[in-house]
């Protein structure tokens, strides 16, 4: 009996081990897979069925011999069947999941509604809308970058000359950013987005609080900002009292005698700090960035024959040039202040983001290393590769939509990290231009998945797939994911409204692809298409 009893136990724990649901990754099969797996699935079911035969029937000759012990055995042919039963109805439902392509985009659909893997696309119209629709000259856009990098040089060189270098903001040179620079942009007009890192006069410095820091003390709901504290960083006053308080006329300073004069100089903390705090306010530094702009264009404006203004005087360094052949582009410059030595920068706003966090908390940028990530990739992928044919697809797909049925809290930083996520799991010859059907139905599918579990992680941020490449430091590596969908999340209204844009823009992407695919093979013009694409 007791043999019989270690059988049992043995071929139990045999087909619990050997069950296909422990080991998921070994499931994670290819196609031309699928035959083995069953292959060996049904011989694993045909060796289990013998040793359940034997079984039974050695279990058998012990109630002839044992008739008393009866009611034992029967209670573990029972167990016995029962667990079998259950390994059973587990593999058919697997195995019929390894046999039938897996839907998750059925999470959040509703009935009767476009998933990406029920939306049709033509490959043909796919093919002849990437190479019509989204296609931005090359020679124009290095044209246009060239224009804008060296207006940009004249105009804070201009900015600067205006400046009292011992006494104001210190201002550095440029970093481009955004699709100009990562070679995505789509329609007209062209943007160019670049960063202008400020720092403060020698005697003051930065003083950095991360939400990721013990000593950070951040709220919860800014994760991913800091807060930036200018304090005094002199080499003699930094321990002395008497350029900062009244001590009285007895009271001698034993570093300065009397006749040492004093610098007393409140210009910078009344000029860009929150008021009766040491901390930088991101209001104030635009309000200065915008005066400090109107004024450098003012004196350089003769050099040049085109119109220059301001697009949004709530926003500094948002400027529209318009050129004397009536060519607009848009240019947002962008205070920021670099984080120490990374490429990491507090910005002062965002020039798509609406509702930008509170003063003193400046969101923390990490534009840079995202576009080296890019460029890390397009070293790797293959000639041709259709991950940006992706993107700028789905960009447009996303930017027409919000024409048609207004804006929406998606956007496009949503959507690279999209691309960026699927960049970072799938190997680089599932790139390739042939597979662009496939990768664009990723790229949806991660999109619906991740609306479906509210939870949409920032690419950099407590994200160890980041190649070492890219030099992103530890301290982010470390912390915690950011969750880019919180505050779509917690408004129910607002939440509820991205998830129809996003079905809405799955049902209407084939309709929308072949019109503008149409319009412009009959001549009806990329001008028609950019006026609709530029938001």
């Amino acid at each position: 009996m007791q043999g019989a009893i270690a059988r049992v136990c043995v071929v139990v724990a045999a087909a619990l081990l050997n069950h296909p649901i422990l080991f998921p990754h070994e499931n994670t099969t290819h196609p031309d897979e699928d035959e083995e797996l069953v292959a060996r699935m049904r011989e694993h079911e045909e060796r289990l069925e013998m040793e359940q035969a034997k079984l039974e029937e050695e279990l058998s000759q012990q109630e002839q011999t044992a008739s008393d012990e009866g009611y034992s055995w029967c209670l573990w042919s029972t167990v016995s069947f029962i667990i079998f039963f259950t390994i059973e109805m587990y593999r058919v439902d697997l195995l019929d999941a390894e046999i039938r392509p897996v839907e998750d985009e059925d999470v959040i659909s509703e009935s009767g509604s476009v998933t990406p893997g029920t939306m049709v696309l033509d490959k043909d119209v796919l093919r002849n809308f990437c190479d019509k629709c989204t296609y931005t000259s090359s020679h124009e856009i290095w044209r246009v970058r060239e224009f804008v990098e060296g207006f940009a040089d004249d105009l804070l060189e201009s900015l600067r000359s205006i400046c009292n270098r011992e006494t104001d903001v210190e201002v550095g040179d440029f970093v481009g950013i955004g699709s100009m620079f990562e070679s995505w942009k789509v329609g007209r007009p062209l943007i160019c987005d670049l960063i202008v890192p400020f720092s403060p006069p020698e005697e003051y410095c930065f003083q950095f609080h991360l939400w990721c820091t013990a000593s950070g003390d951040i709220p919860p709901n800014m994760q991913g900002c800091g807060r930036i504290k200018v304090i005094r960083c002199g080499d003699n006053e930094e321990h002395c009292l008497c350029g900062s308080a009244n001590l009285g006329d007895d009271m001698l300073c034993l570093l300065h005698s009397r006749n040492d004069t004093i610098k007393v100089d409140h210009t910078l903390e009344e000029l860009l700090c929150s008021k009766n705090t040491h901390s930088l306010a991101k209001d104030h530094v635009m309000k200065w960035f915008q005066i400090s702009v109107t004024k450098a264009w003012g004196r350089i404006s003769h050099k040049y024959d085109f119109e220059v203004t301001f697009r949004n005087l709530d926003t500094a360094g948002a400027l529209k040039i318009r050129l004397r052949s009536g060519k607009v582009v848009l240019l947002n410059l962008i205070p920021v202040v670099q984080l120490e030595d990374t490429n990491a920068y507090f910005v002062s706003h965002f020039p798509s983001d609406c509702d930008s966090s509170p003063d003193p908390y400046w969101p923390l940028s990490f534009a840079v290393y995202e576009r080296n990530l890019l460029r890390h990739f397009a070293k790797r992928l293959p000639q041709n590769s259709c991950h940006l044919r992706c993107f700028q697809i789905v960009t447009f797909l996303h930017r027409r939509q919000g024409a048609l049925t207004g804006k929406s809290a998606l956007t496009n930083y949503h959507l690279k990290t999209v691309l960026l996520h699927l960049l970072l799991t799938k190997r680089p010859s599932a790139w390739g231009i042939s597979n662009m059907e496939d990768r664009l139905r990723d790229v949806f599918s991660f999109l619906q998945r991740s609306l479906q579990e509210k939870r949409l992680n920032h690419v950099v941020t407590g994200n160890r797939k980041i190649p070492e490449e890219v030099n992103v430091p530890e301290i982010f590596c470390k912390a915690e994911p950011i969750n880019l969908f919180r505050s779509i999340v917690l408004h129910k209204e607002l939440y509820a409204a991205t998830v129809r844009h996003f079905h809405e823009m799955l049902q209407n992407a084939p309709v929308l692809m072949q019109e503008y695919s149409s319009r412009f093979s009959n001549g009806g013009l990329h001008h028609s298409l950019d006026e609709n694409v530029s938001g």
